[in-house]
């Protein structure tokens, strides 16, 4: 039992690695060490590893929480993999399989993985496991996703996130190693719609901030974050995921949060594009990834398969983004388009 929490952790992971520095692997490390679990933080970068122990902080990606001094700290695969029975891997979608890559034979095969990455592949469309499997080979896999902003669940404020696989041992597993009071954790048997789910919302979180730039109000936002998750819906059941995945914590839940939070990189860049400025110059003061951008590219890229689906908010944003289309013109575009039943194919 936790003393941290006062809740069962029969099952839970002694030993873990989590594999990504950024804000959400910083926020996760923070979590296990807090539930006295044994955590590694790896940092594909020496000199950011050692910043972090030399000023006991986060301050590129999660300035002003300091690091528990029970997180040990390292920038080598097989140092950072010695003993551990559970890797979390918490990479942005475009860097996965290049990073991934190095714990190809420092991760011991028998070692379980949880994907905690919210995207696409650009080139391929794959989801974050399939990466991981394609590279590290078959072993158990399962995904955590939700509403959770790493700036909050670093401060001990409440979050409720999915643990998804078609392992439900696996599931039960990771749902004992991260629960806690602050930090709860249910398990689902969809991962295919909860990474789906993860991925597709940032997409939606452009279209919202862009709205939100226009100054549009509330009535266009809240029909946005409905009409966005009928799409998402629809992708994922072409996909092989269930609908229902999508109103739940991997898809309404973190759509919500991804839409109206200020913590959101994808709602500021919709907003600063909405405001007139240009994504170039907006992806280039960013630190952190806004993985809605490439999710997006990734949607209507040459391996995108929408199966006669349509996604038209997902369609404008992209136009937006990548073909030099007005936005307000894109709005208009939405609303002229033809009447139709609410529901549709999810009937």
């Amino acid at each position: 039992m936790s003393a941290a929490s006062g809740l069962p952790l029969e099952g839970s992971s002694k030993r873990t690695v989590v594999i990504g520095d950024g804000a959400w692997g910083t926020a996760l490390a923070l979590s296990l060490v807090k539930q006295g679990v044994e955590t590694v933080l790896w940092s594909a970068f020496p000199a950011h590893s050692e910043e972090l122990r030399r000023t006991g902080e986060n301050r590129r990606f999660l300035p002003g929480v300091p690091l528990a001094r029970e997180i040990e700290l390292s920038a080598d695969p097989f140092t950072a993999c010695e003993g551990v029975d559970l890797a979390l891997s918490v990479v942005p979608a475009q860097f996965l399989r290049g990073v991934i890559e190095r714990f190809e034979d420092a991760l011991p095969g028998q070692v379980p993985v949880v994907s905690a990455t919210k995207g696409l592949e650009m080139e391929t469309l794959k989801r974050p496991t399939e990466i991981l499997a394609d590279v590290l080979g078959e072993r158990p896999i399962c995904v955590l996703t939700g509403p959770s902003h790493a700036e909050e669940v670093a401060r001990g404020l409440p979050a409720s996130v999915v643990v998804a696989s078609s392992d439900q041992e696996l599931a039960r597993s990771v749902q004992a190693t991260l629960t806690s009071s602050t930090f709860r954790v249910y398990t689902g048997d969809d991962p295919v719609g909860a990474e789906l789910g993860g991925a597709l919302k940032n997409v939606i979180a452009l279209a919202a901030g862009i709205s939100d730039g226009l100054e549009l109000g509330d009535n266009a936002k809240a029909a946005l974050l409905t009409r966005g998750m009928m799409e998402m819906a629809r992708f994922g059941m072409l996909h092989g995921a269930k609908a229902s995945t999508f109103f739940g914590l991997a898809g309404i839940g973190d759509l919500v949060t991804t839409c109206c939070s200020r913590h959101s990189r994808n709602r500021a860049v919709g907003e600063a594009i909405g405001r007139g400025e240009r994504l170039p110059a907006i992806l280039e003061r960013m630190h952190a990834v806004a993985e809605g951008v490439w999710t997006t590219k990734a949607l209507f890229g040459p391996e995108a398969e929408l199966g006669g689906i349509e996604m038209p908010i997902a369609a404008e944003v992209h136009a937006v983004l990548f073909e030099g289309k007005d936005p307000r013109e894109a709005v208009l575009d939405l609303m002229r388009r033809e009447p139709v039943s609410e529901m549709g194919r999810l009937r």
